[in-house]
């Protein structure tokens, strides 16, 4: 099987200059490097990638910690990061933790042992004491706004973007609204901003204003029935996703229910079913959080969102 020893004899340069080539080194000519690369095409060598990243210190990995793998807003985060990290030769490695803290803490070992070079955090299931315990293993990037917490971040204004879409219902002359969401205030800070937002306009929110655990289309649908035989029914829904907004809107449509809906993501399905739709921009929020992985001393970056209303 063929060598390094081997490449350099037949190329007529030395070791160092073949593993310069194959570390994708600046300083080799060029005349060389397609020499180098000539002869491992004609003994069809294939350099050991593991070793090269060992010797390196570097896997050229980057994990992407997400709570699904299969919902739509994280898949726009996803789509930024790997469009990033393919322009600059990097790979990414998706962990999904259905916001388990111990698999989450699990993937956070990944960094301890250099099996990955950084992470980027779209979705968290622990406290942030117990993650930046890991930041001296390299660079952990956060999908929210962390404040005075030291973990560089690319996030949204999600209040203000929030606050927009209530003032744009009770604009519209709604008084009982009612909104969806995937986990509680105390447990998601995305919920506790669209909380805050929610009292900033409306003053006060009850406990039948607000549901959990909604995902996807059926997700929707099952919100759209507990609200219709609620004791109050609410005139509008803010929904968190375009996909649980479908799930209402089908509903509604098959009882008759007079109900405005706003949906979040601003993607094909809420242009189709004509209904307002807030962009949070996640997929440039993703190529943002992947710049600051690659950033040596990473400032935080605010992405703007479009609040989309239909005719």
């Amino acid at each position: 099987m063929a060598n390094i020893k081997e490449i350099a004899r037949l190329a007529n340069v030395s070791v160092s200059t073949v593993s310069r080539v194959l570390n994708h080194h600046p300083y080799v000519s060029e005349e060389k490097r397609k020499l180098v690369h000539q002869v491992m095409k004609e003994l069809d060598y294939t350099p050991n990638r593991t070793a090269i990243d060992l010797i390196r210190g570097k896997t050229h990995t980057v994990g992407v910690i997400l709570p699904y793998s299969d919902h739509p807003c994280f898949d726009k985060i996803v789509n930024g990061i790997t469009k990033a990290a393919f322009q600059q030769e990097y790979a990414t490695t998706l962990l999904p933790t259905n916001y388990n803290p111990a698999i989450e803490i699990k993937y956070l070992e990944l960094l301890r042992t250099k099996k990955i070079d950084g992470l980027i955090i779209t979705s968290r299931a622990n406290d942030w004491n117990s993650i930046i315990a890991y930041q001296e293993y390299g660079p952990i990037i956060a999908c929210e706004d962390t404040g005075d917490i030291d973990v560089p971040c690319a996030y949204n204004d999600r209040k203000a973007a929030y606050t927009e879409s209530f003032r744009y219902l009770k604009s519209r002359g709604h008084e009982n609204i009612a909104f969806t969401c995937v986990r509680e205030a105390d447990r998601s800070p995305s919920t506790s901003d669209k909380a805050a937002a929610y009292k900033a306009v409306y003053g006060r929110l009850e406990d039948r204003h607000m549901l959990s655990g909604c995902n996807g289309m059926n997700d929707g649908a099952r919100a759209a029935e507990h609200y219709y035989t609620s004791e109050r029914v609410p005139t509008a829904i803010y929904a968190n996703s375009d996909e649980v907004a479908a799930g209402i809107y089908v509903f509604a449509q098959k009882n008759k229910w007079d109900v405005e809906i706003i949906g979040e993501g601003n993607s094909s399905i809420s242009r189709v079913l004509g209904f307002p739709s807030l962009d949070l921009n996640l997929e440039q929020l993703g190529i943002a959080a992947f710049s600051l992985f690659m950033q040596d001393e990473p400032i935080d970056i605010k992405i703007q969102h479009q609040f989309e209303k239909k005719a």
